[in-house]
Formats: C-alpha cells, sequence, structure tokens
C-alpha cells in the first residue's frame, strides 16, 4: 500500500469516525435509549467494507450494500432512526468510486447505481411520519456520492490517460529502434562489402589466403544477423533514442552539452580500454544517460553534482547515474518515479538481457543503474576503424 493510499484510508476512518459520533450523540440526545446503536454498527460495518476495497472489490462493494439495505429495512420495521446515516453514507459513497474506478462499466454502473438508489430513496422509505428531516438526510447522502463517484471517475479517466501516454512513448521508442535498426543493418552490411572486395583481391594475389577471407565474411553476415535480431526483439517488445554508434567517447559531448556552468557539474568515468561495442549496446549506454540526465534537469533542477559512469568488466557493461539533489527537489512518488522515460529505458534494456533499476539513494538523491550483458562486438574489417 502507497502512502497516498494510507493517507485516503486514515482520513475515511477519520472522518467516518467522527460522523458517526455526532449522529450517534445527536440521536442520544433526541431520541433516546440505545436507537443510536444500529446505526453507529451499520456505519462502522461499512466503512470497515471501504477499508477492504483494494483486496476484494466485489466482496467488499456487495457487503457495503447488503449492510446499508438492511439497515434501512431494520430502520422502517424497528422503527429506528433514518438510515443511512452520514457515516454509512461516506463508507458506500467510497466504495462507489471505488467500483467506478476499477470495475468494468457495467458492473461499475450497477455499483454506483444501486449505492445511489440506496442513498436516494433509503432515507425517505426508512422515515416514519413522526421523522423530520428525511428530505434533507437523503440530499446530503446524495452529494456524498456525487462526490464519491467524481473521485473514481476522475481516477479512472487519470488512469486510463497514463496508459495512453505509456504507449505513446513504447510506439515512439519503436520507431526509434526503427531507425536504428537501419543503421545497424547498413554499418554491418558494408562491412560485408568491404570484405568481399578485399577477398577479390586476396583471390587475385594470394588464392592461398581466400578462404580466411571468406570465413571473415560469414562471421560479419552471422555478426549482421545477431545484430538485428537483438534490435528486432526491442521492436516486438516496446523517448529519443541515440543513432546507432561505435564510440562511447559520444558521452563526453552529451555531458559537456548538460552542464551549468558554476550552478552543476558532471563527472563523467568511462571504460579505460573500451573494446569494439556493438552499435545497439552503445545506442543503449547513450539512451540511458541521456534520459537520466535530462530527468536530472527538469525534476532535480537544485542538483550540484551528478556523476556518471560506464563500467566495463568481462561480464557486460554498467551504467550507473546518481546526482545529489535535495530532499525537497524529488519524492519517491514524484514525477522522476513514474516518468515514461523510464519506461523507455527499462524495456530497452530489459530486452538486451540487462536489468535496470531506479529510485532514491540514501541520505539524499536519485541513482539510475543498467546493467547490460556483454554482447558480441561487431567485426571491423581490415583497414577501417569505426
Amino acid at each position: 500500500m502507497t502512502a497516498w493510499n494510507r493517507l485516503v484510508d486514515a482520513a475515511l476512518v477519520a472522518g467516518g469516525g467522527m460522523l458517526l459520533a455526532a449522529a450517534a450523540l445527536a440521536l442520544a440526545a433526541s431520541w433516546g435509549g440505545a436507537s443510536w446503536v444500529p446505526g453507529l454498527i451499520a456505519g462502522a460495518a461499512v466503512i470497515v467494507a471501504a477499508l477492504l476495497r483494494r483486496r476484494a472489490p466485489v466482496a467488499s462493494a456487495g457487503a457495503g450494500l447488503a449492510v446499508a439495505v438492511a439497515a434501512v429495512v431494520a430502520a422502517r420495521v424497528a422503527g429506528l432512526p433514518v438510515e443511512p446515516q452520514p457515516g454509512l453514507a461516506l463508507g458506500l459513497a467510497v466504495l462507489a468510486g471505488a467500483a467506478v474506478r476499477r470495475f468494468e462499466p457495467r458492473a461499475a454502473a450497477g455499483a454506483a447505481g444501486g449505492a445511489l438508489l440506496v442513498l436516494a430513496a433509503g432515507p425517505l422509505l426508512s422515515a416514519r411520519a413522526s421523522s423530520g428531516g428525511a428530505t434533507v438526510v437523503a440530499v446530503a447522502d446524495v452529494l456524498v456520492w456525487v462526490a464519491g463517484v467524481g473521485g473514481g471517475l476522475w481516477l479512472r479517466l487519470a488512469g486510463r490517460r497514463r496508459q495512453e501516454l505509456a504507449e505513446a512513448v513504447r510506439r515512439e521508442e519503436r520507431l526509434a529502434l526503427a531507425r536504428e535498426l537501419h543503421d545497424v543493418v547498413a554499418h554491418h552490411v558494408t562491412g560485408i562489402v568491404v570484405q568481399a572486395q578485399a577477398a577479390r583481391v586476396v583471390a587475385g594475389r594470394h588464392p592461398q589466403r581466400l578462404e580466411g577471407s571468406i570465413a571473415g565474411i560469414e562471421q560479419a553476415g552471422s555478426e549482421a544477423l545477431a545484430a538485428m535480431r537483438r534490435i528486432v526483439s526491442l521492436l516486438r517488445d516496446a523517448g529519443d533514442a541515440a543513432p546507432a554508434s561505435g564510440e562511447p567517447e559520444r558521452l563526453e559531448a552529451l555531458v559537456r552539452r548538460f552542464e551549468d556552468g558554476d550552478t552543476r557539474s558532471v563527472r563523467l568515468r568511462l571504460p579505460d580500454t573500451a573494446s569494439a561495442w556493438p552499435p545497439e549496446l552503445t545506442s543503449t549506454v547513450y539512451r540511458i544517460v541521456q534520459e537520466s540526465l535530462t530527468n536530472v534537469a527538469r525534476h532535480a533542477a537544485q542538483a550540484a553534482t551528478v556523476d556518471v559512469s560506464v563500467v566495463q568488466s568481462p561480464a557486460g557493461v554498467t551504467v550507473s547515474v546518481t546526482d545529489d539533489a535535495p530532499p525537497p527537489a524529488r519524492t519517491g512518488r514524484g514525477p522522476r518515479a513514474g516518468g515514461f522515460g523510464l519506461i523507455g529505458m527499462r524495456e530497452r534494456v530489459e530486452a538486451l538481457g540487462g536489468s535496470f533499476e531506479a529510485g532514491p539513494r540514501s541520505p539524499h538523491g536519485w541513482a539510475v543503474t543498467a546493467q547490460l550483458p556483454r554482447l558480441a562486438p561487431t567485426p571491423i574489417p581490415a583497414g577501417r576503424s569505426r
């Protein structure tokens, strides 16, 4: 359960408790005896059901409606005060809002409509001739229902909008990867053509070396197919993606553009001797650093220092970007935590078989870490460099 959910539940308990206590005191003073007990029990039961709406949404909604109907019938038959009372109405409105947010349209309409019927007609049906204020109670209950259902509808639309934005990010990522696929294929095919041309020369001057040249062409073709398979897998699963490149040093230019004079400094650590990386690995490293630095500029402008580290090991490549933004600049549930750029980075890294983590770090600041597996390097034809 998130901090926001705990806050909402605490508000429900506090508000419901105050309404139940106020109604009980008013009924004890006006009706006397134990007339306030049934309404208190019914209201408390519906509030408890509302607290269970996330764990068992269907059961809690059904239980809340059943208790509310039973309270109306008992009030009419036993001559008790008008039901539903304010505390019960609050719990039922929360259940109706939760149903609108989570249920399918028909089920949501049924749950919300049932709650509205009980809240609007219940006070009028349970009131006796000597009872007063039933209409006022009904109007107040309906207003509470409107607030609950309106909140649930807003959350439902916000969730759908967020899903649409996430899908848009994935589509943009696929388009960027399609362009990258073109660059990767061109890179590999160029290498194959160069080796084939070299093989023709070797065949005329040194026929005994022709077999080695053909083996090199075969290896280059296999590497091209492997690279294309990796990028096609990215397209199947999934911002801005960097163009395919084999130069880790491109990060230096990116860092220089991001630095902000005396306000913010960026420390970059690159491998001392970086081997030839496949273009899809290099572009993924660039993409992670680019998106991380962009998020720092957007959501943590107070950060004074940003550390960018790219470490190469026999197992693969580790990319980490950390900053020292103070706590007020960012929280674990801020826009940085739910940003759509993180979606694209995570999908790209996991599609290559790596792992991705992003979150606050101790004592303050933010950290993005990606573990990328070691991919087969792209063959470089003789006489060519990246």
